[in-house]
């Protein structure tokens, strides 16, 4: 592992300022929550292609990074080309949101590349740890940011792997901010998981770590740390 000698602005000492617990409040209006035989039908879905059994992987970008929703033998980090990590994905009123400052969480929009994480899934246990999977990032349907086949660049050769990226024709789709005002609701937004705060803070820490460096992140998590010592004043 690459540990960076970058030093973030953004620290546990401002996450613990926008702390403050919050009810799960269900899933939003207009969507319902996923059953069995939805991730069943998915996951029947996405292995109905020709998939070599030794080697599904899933490419990770944002919290799967830090918090991995299943089992996996083997990991590598990786480029993704014609899809790049974005807060696009909103409003977010329940885990990391409320309905008075709601979050936006990260998605693969197209365009660009995303440097990122593959983890392997163990070839007699995909079926299981796919529901894993799809419990975390699809626990309610209709679902804005789709599981999809991609391919990864690592190690000087392509792998196919999971993923998931923002639909556009979602409602939930945002595009347009800039990164002040990004970095405002993401200094603001809390919900039953925790903060925004401490999202981008686990992620770009992690990605540091792994020796990748995100600028736009890097921009935010500065601009987020100013933005929660304007509203709760300086650290001392």
């Amino acid at each position: 592992m690459v540990t960076s000698h970058r030093q973030m602005r953004l620290t546990a000492r401002h996450v613990a300022l926008v702390h403050r617990e919050m009810p799960d409040e269900g899933p939003p209006d207009g969507t319902t929550l996923s059953t069995e035989a939805d991730y069943a039908a998915t996951t029947a879905e996405l292995l109905a292609h020709p998939t070599d059994r030794e080697n599904v992987w899933v490419f990770a970008y944002g919290s799967l990074i830090w918090r991995p929703a299943c089992e996996f033998v083997e990991i590598r980090t990786g480029v993704v080309r014609g899809w790049h990590r974005a807060f696009c994905l909103g409003w977010n009123t329940r885990f990391r949101g409320n309905e008075q400052n709601p979050g936006l969480m990260l998605a693969l929009d197209r365009g660009g590349a995303c440097k990122g994480v593959a983890y392997r899934l163990p070839p007699d246990a995909i079926e299981a740890n796919l529901k894993k999977l799809l419990q975390r990032e699809m626990g309610w349907k209709p679902s804005a940011f789709p599981p999809r086949w991609v391919d990864v660049v690592t190690h000087g050769r392509k792998i196919r792997a999971l993923t998931f990226c923002i639909d556009r024709k979602s409602g939930r789709y945002v595009s347009g901010l800039s990164e002040p005002e990004i970095a405002v609701a993401l200094a603001r937004a809390v919900g039953s998981r925790g903060s925004m705060a401490e999202y981008l803070l686990h992620t770009v820490t992690h990605l540091e770590d792994l020796g990748i460096h995100d600028p736009h992140l890097w921009r935010l998590q500065e601009l987020v740390a100013a933005q929660i010592e304007v509203e709760f004043g300086p650290l001392s």
